[in-house]
């Protein structure tokens, strides 16, 4: 489909080459004067110039949707001034200009989203040179300190803030497609923080972004369908919050010194398991990780509400870790399975891969 519309952008460019042609080469003087003049066959060629760069700069993804629209006004401006002959053209306008919108929808999503993640990494640019010390964990349940020691902790120093970058897919109901998505976030782990954007394939050239993102214990979620269209909008309530405090309590396996901070309470349950409460801005989460006998998380489970409705109630929500990878010197689960554990039976709705990971960042991917 990326062919087809780079194609689409040529193709449509060529076309204009006939209204130059035709006005320096096989329009008489009289009708020049009457009709297609030559500053006219000049714009023509303009319009050709204009959608031959757009085409080159869609392949070479930069911004080219700038550029396109205007190609499309002066096209469409051209095709209305010879209408009779031209009038097909205004078809191709119409998808192009369509796309173009939604390009720029998607690169704006992109640009606010990365505004909000600088300013929460800007925030968190002191780094400890503190070590971690095995007296350090001595106060936890014994399989965390397991799990820390072998995640390579001990001799490291505290992580403050993360970046990292996802690729995996996920679906919207148990019989539904599965769609591929990128994604990338940013952890502020002093301040129990996070943002995480990503795109989703779902439709043919037009993708589906999404933003989740925990700020000051509060949680938001926006996604919009090429950027423009919000299908999910939701803050600003108690649910959204808590479902922000679960996931981040889950995605601290991929920063294990946060099991060290002051927010974080363990409580112990048996020898492969161990209860961890994120307590943070008046609120409190919950949920129990399994260890297996090596030292890495097995699984992470909580109750969690699966949308904002009145009569939501927490439902069972499971992450299985499915293999762990080392990133620069730290052992984490790098795949994992995320499943509502639901009465009707389990819904299995994302798997995810850690393919980039970066401790105490100065700057954003």
């Amino acid at each position: 489909m990326r062919y087809a519309f780079a194609i689409l952008l040529s193709v449509h460019g060529l076309i204009h080459i006939m209204g130059f042609v035709r006005a320096f080469y096989l329009t008489d003087l009289n009708k020049q004067i009457s009709g297609l003049s030559k500053p006219i066959g000049a714009l023509w060629l303009v319009a050709f110039l204009l959608f031959i760069i757009s085409a080159t700069q869609f392949f070479q993804n930069k911004k080219w949707f700038y550029i396109a629209c205007l190609a499309v006004l002066l096209s469409q401006i051209l095709i209305v001034l010879e209408w009779t002959s031209a009038k097909f053209g205004t078809l191709p306008n119409v998808i192009i200009l369509l796309i173009a919108i939604g390009a720029y929808s998607t690169y704006a999503f992109h640009l606010k989203a990365d505004t909000v993640s600088k300013t929460l990494l800007e925030s968190n640019q002191t780094v400890t040179t503190s070590t971690i010390l095995e007296r350090d964990i001595k106060h936890l349940p014994e399989p965390v300190q397991h799990w820390l020691t072998r995640s390579g902790v001990i001799g490291n120093g505290i992580i403050s803030s993360v970046r990292l970058q996802q690729k995996g897919s996920m679906r919207t109901k148990p019989d539904g497609k599965w769609m591929p998505f990128d994604a990338q976030q940013y952890f502020d782990v002093t301040n129990a923080s996070f943002v995480w954007t990503t795109q989703v394939q779902a439709m043919p050239v037009i993708p589906m972004m999404g933003c989740d993102k925990l700020i000051n214990g509060e949680g938001a979620m926006l996604i919009k369908v090429g950027g423009l269209l919000p299908v999910v909008n939701e803050r600003e309530n108690d649910k959204i919050n808590s479902g922000a405090m679960i996931r981040y309590l889950s995605e601290m396996c991929w920063f294990p010194t946060a099991a060290l901070k002051d927010y974080i309470h363990w409580e112990p349950i048996d020898e492969t398991s161990a209860k961890a409460i994120f307590t943070y801005a008046n609120q409190s989460v919950s949920g129990v990780f399994t260890f297996t006998s090596e030292g890495d998380i097995k699984t992470f489970k909580a109750l969690r509400y699966k949308d904002t409705s009145d009569n939501a109630k927490p439902e069972n929500w499971c992450v299985e870790m499915l293999s762990c990878a080392s990133f620069n010197g730290i052992r984490i689960p790098n795949n994992s399975k995320v499943t509502w554990q639901l009465e009707g039976g389990d819904f299995h709705w994302l798997t995810a891969e850690i393919t980039a990971l970066d401790y105490n960042p100065i700057q954003l991917y």
